[in-house]
């Protein structure tokens, strides 16, 4: 059983709970003893050096390092089937893990609920927006509005395009995916109304092979920008900047990959969290069940810029960042989906951190593709 126990007489829910920190950069070491050893447990859907949605987890995972009396216990390459299930299971057995973190989208119905009802003195938490007050009280979200970075990718993709097209490789279209791509469409047209979006979805989140296909089809369809949801964004980068075309990047950092065409890109900092986390288990503090927030909590940011971004689109992204961080909406209505549907209407606004967006079902007028 856990070395580490948990009460939950008086759960915290909600992102109150937790403060920003307002870190900058870095990992902070966290020098608090808690009052017992914990072990904690890190599942990983792919290598932790991806590049991508792996590597940003992995790189935050470092401050719970910091603190003495506590092992992190990792594992990378998990399937979401029932191969996560039993990784958590070992975690918990031979490691005696008392906190999971479960960070694929996949991982978390029915595995990660099933661990918690079967191991109900062990924390478990997962990396996405979707614990309600149904689920175990053991269980829990957190979650980074990453589409605000998209947002910013967008207008400084706008007034980096020459043609106009803008291309996005997606991996499937689930709330999250499509709530990055419309934000990625809207901030283009914020700066410039003549852009557009194409989207293909590649159906996995991770299929390089199909990666480098869609990449290289929305290049010849005339996109000059290219940007992408899917676990690493390795290949898309790698493919563009090899054409010659330039980029956005998503969920980690992506520069090194295109020292020449890449414009910014849509980073999580989940250091931000893992370490509030870390300090409220240093202090024998409560967990809260759901966490959230995006760039005025710090738990979003977008890569410095580089050679692909213009000085325009530099200014104008900046001013984007600020609107961000003062939580201004980016969905206002009235608004269409691409197929002239009305979706918000005339006078209607949906604030940052509006549940509405997370269960997004459509694409924004102006973006080329379906989710059908």
């Amino acid at each position: 059983m856990s070395k580490f126990d948990l009460s939950r007489r008086t759960l915290l829910k909600g992102s109150a709970a937790l403060g920003a920190v307002g870190l900058t950069s870095g990992i902070l070491p966290i020098r608090s003893a808690l009052a017992a050893p914990l072990t904690i447990g890190i599942v990983y859907v792919g290598p932790r050096d991806d590049f991508g949605w792996n590597q940003a987890h992995a790189v935050a995972a470092e401050a719970l390092k910091t603190i003495p009396d506590v092992t992190v216990v990792e594992e990378e390459n998990v399937p979401e089937t029932d191969s996560v299930s039993k990784s958590m299971e070992s975690m918990i057995q031979l490691d005696g893990a008392g906190l999971i973190f479960a960070t694929s989208f996949g991982y978390f119905d029915p595995f990660m609920l099933d661990m918690a009802k079967k191991y109900p003195d062990v924390e478990f938490r997962h990396a996405a927006g979707l614990w309600s007050d149904a689920n175990p009280t053991n269980a829990g979200s957190y979650y980074g509005y990453l589409d605000q970075g998209h947002y910013i990718d967008g207008v400084a993709a706008g007034l980096s395009t020459t043609s106009n097209k803008l291309g996005f490789v997606a991996a499937k279209p689930i709330g999250t995916v499509l709530l990055n791509i419309n934000s990625f469409l809207m901030g283009a047209r914020k700066v410039n109304p003549d852009a557009t979006v194409q989207v293909i979805f590649t159906g996995e989140w991770s299929l390089p092979v199909r990666e480098a296909e869609a990449t290289n089809a929305l290049i010849d369809s005339g996109a000059d920008v290219i940007t992408c949801h899917v676990d690493s964004p390795k290949v898309v980068i790698e493919t563009a900047e090899g054409r010659g075309v330039k980029t956005c990047g998503h969920n980690a950092s992506q520069a090194p990959l295109a020292p020449n065409g890449f414009i910014t890109g849509a980073e999580y900092k989940w250091i931000t969290i893992y370490q509030q986390f870390a300090d409220m288990l240093a202090k024998g503090e409560e967990l809260p069940n759901f966490v959230r927030g995006g760039y005025d909590k710090d738990f979003v940011q977008n890569t410095a810029y580089g050679a692909g971004a213009t000085p325009e689109a530099i200014a104008a992204a900046d001013a984007a960042k600020a609107d961000m961080k003062a939580l201004k909406p980016i969905f206002v209505g009235p608004l269409k989906d691409n197929e002239g549907n009305v979706v918000i209407p005339a006078g209607t606004e949906h604030a940052p951190y509006d549940v509405w967006l997370e269960q997004t079902g459509f694409l924004v007028e102006g973006v080329v593709g379906s989710i059908t």
